[in-house]
Formats: structure tokens, C-alpha cells, sequence
């Protein structure tokens, strides 16, 4: 039986200054094509394509729930939950790879 994995993930671009939340069920194939510019739209037009935060889900429902809780959250609330965990803001997705995240108490 395949075990379905599901992502929230937050995007920025290269100043910090855009962040775009989305909800995927691969994560590496999403931040690439973002990365080659081949979704149209918000993140095209802003260049966001540094992948600096994400969390993963059993269920699609949970997943969506999360997205749209991220989605309501203030900028600075997000840029504080982006901060305990990735604090430089480093891209998370090189070399085709995700990194692990590891959060801080």
C-alpha cells in the first residue's frame, strides 16, 4: 500500500521581502518547477522560488487546513515560524534535494 505524503510549504524570493504559502504532494517536483518558472502566475511574476519553510502531512485534509492557517497568519508571524527553524533563510531545495528541517524549541 503507497503512503501518501502531503506538503505545506512557504516560498521567498531572493530579498525576503515576497513569501507565498502552497500545499503539494511533492515537494521537490513543486519547488523545481517553481524554480524553472514554469507555473504561471504569483510566483513567476514575483520570482519566488527559494523554498525556506515546509511541514509534512499523512492527509491531504490536514494539509489543506494548514495552508489556509498559514494563509491567514500575519507576515511576521510567518516570518517567525520561517525563523525557528531556518533562521538564515537558506534554500532548502538544492540540488533537486529537500533538506531536512530541524526545529528549535
Amino acid at each position: 500500500m503507497k503512503t501518501h505524503v502531503y506538503y505545506v510549504y512557504i516560498l521567498s524570493n531572493k530579498y525576503h521581502n515576497v513569501l507565498y504559502t502552497g500545499v503539494t504532494n511533492d515537494l521537490e517536483r513543486r519547488c523545481f518547477e517553481h524554480k524553472q518558472k514554469k507555473i504561471k502566475g504569483f510566483t513567476q511574476k514575483y520570482n519566488v522560488d527559494k523554498l525556506v519553510y515546509y511541514e509534512i502531512f499523512d492527509y491531504v485534509d490536514f494539509a489543506i487546513a494548514r495552508e489556509k492557517q498559514l494563509k491567514g497568519y500575519s507576515r511576521v508571524k510567518k516570518i517567525n515560524l520561517i525563523n525557528k527553524c531556518n533562521e538564515e533563510w537558506e534554500d532548502l531545495f538544492r540540488d533537486g534535494k529537500i533538506k531536512v528541517l530541524k526545529k528549535k524549541s
